[in-house]
């Protein structure tokens, strides 16, 4: 925590980890009020009503003061607008990526700079560094001063590698992480829950959140239907022989099994949508068309700026995969192409990218 008192805007969700983050802020002697984002209030599986009256329960039993802010429209435009595009033009978003740099810690942040608040803090399994010297030592999830602007953030990854969320935060800035707290970065979930019971905090049992960020627990397939007009086309093996008949191929994504559609005695799995003919290819699990050993990536955010070429990093491509060993074969602008040194499953346009050193987040981009 912070070694002096600050005015702290806390973004409560309605779930436990954001609770326990503003009652450690509080315990620690801060200034600290709650909000809750209300970016989505459509169909029937839409939480928004209980995770607001949740939220507002965590702020009374802490005694702060709570605020509703309604982003619904701009969560359209730079959120849902952007998921839906990609879909229709055959690649696969990561909506959680873009819900944390337009809203969380963009329009959410300025607001809460805007009110006059020194910095905003939410239930990210992540932790923020500020290195005071050359060694890079420092103190997790602390702030020294503003004014000391050759010091740098350092973004790691949570301290429960089961909750870490650092792949879904590597387009935060300087100038963001300057602002930004993760009080819960240091605890593994289970302590979490603990110290929710502990704070008698209503949420302490609740489950965590599944699904679109803000949207809740949505079938993305059954999501995308509501938008999207059917598209049917023809599924063919890597033969070009037809096997079977698809909706249209914004409802599926490379790498997918489940779903898919297709009779055959041994599992195929999506490798390839062609828009022109509107066919997907699929393929057996062991067909090397499923993977591949480099890929290129577009806007590309370093965290610390740029990493070298040449350079060996851990990658990761989707959520929850673990780590793999690889190359920055080039940087070229904010282009850059990675090679794997063993070859990867369905890496999927659209996706993320992100790169580590050790637990660090050195920075991210999407799969071209």
């Amino acid at each position: 925590m912070k070694s002096s008192s600050k005015k702290i805007l806390v973004g409560l969700s309605g779930g436990v980890d954001s609770s326990v983050a503003a009652a450690l802020l509080k315990k620690a002697g801060h200034e600290v009020e709650g909000a809750y984002m209300q970016c989505w209030s459509k169909g029937p599986y839409c939480s928004t009503e209980r995770d607001r009256a949740d939220a507002n329960r965590v702020a009374a039993q802490l005694g702060i003061p709570f605020h509703i802010f309604n982003f619904e429209k701009e969560y359209k435009s730079t959120v849902l607008d952007y998921f839906f595009t990609e879909y229709k033009s055959g690649r696969t978003p990561n909506p959680d990526v873009m819900c944390n740099k337009e809203i969380k810690f963009g329009l959410f942040l300025k607001k809460a700079i805007d009110l006059g608040f020194d910095d905003v803090a939410t239930g990210h399994y992540a932790r923020v560094k500020q290195y005071q010297d050359g060694n890079g030592n420092g103190r997790s999830g602390t702030k020294i001063s503003k004014d000391q602007s050759l010091e740098q953030y350092h973004l790691l990854a949570g301290l429960d590698p089961a909750k870490d969320q650092s792949y879904f935060l590597y387009t935060l800035n300087q100038d963001q992480l300057a602002r930004v707290l993760f009080p819960i970065g240091e605890y593994k979930k289970s302590e979490v829950r603990r110290l929710a019971r502990k704070f008698g905090l209503p949420t302490a049992d609740k489950p965590d959140s599944q699904g679109i960020c803000f949207v809740g627990p949505v079938n993305v397939s059954d999501f995308l239907r509501e938008t999207i007009e059917k598209k049917p086309g023809e599924i063919v093996d890597l033969n070009g022989e037809v096997i079977g008949e698809h909706d249209g191929l914004a409802f599926y994504t490379i790498g997918q099994r489940e779903g898919v559609g297709v009779s055959k005695s041994a599992p195929h799995y999506v490798v390839e949508k062609k828009e022109e003919s509107n066919r997907l290819v699929v393929c057996p699990i062991g067909s090397e068309k499923l993977y591949r050993e480099s890929l290129s990536a577009s806007n590309t955010n370093w965290v610390n700026g740029p990493a070298e070429v040449g350079s060996s990093v851990k990658a990761r491509i989707r959520y929850r995969q673990p780590l793999v060993q690889a190359t920055i074969l080039s940087i070229k602008g904010d282009k850059i192409e990675i090679k794997f040194n063993e070859e990867q499953k369905a890496v999927t346009p659209g996706q993320s990218i992100v790169l580590y050193k050790g637990n660090e987040v050195l920075g991210g981009a999407v799969i071209n």
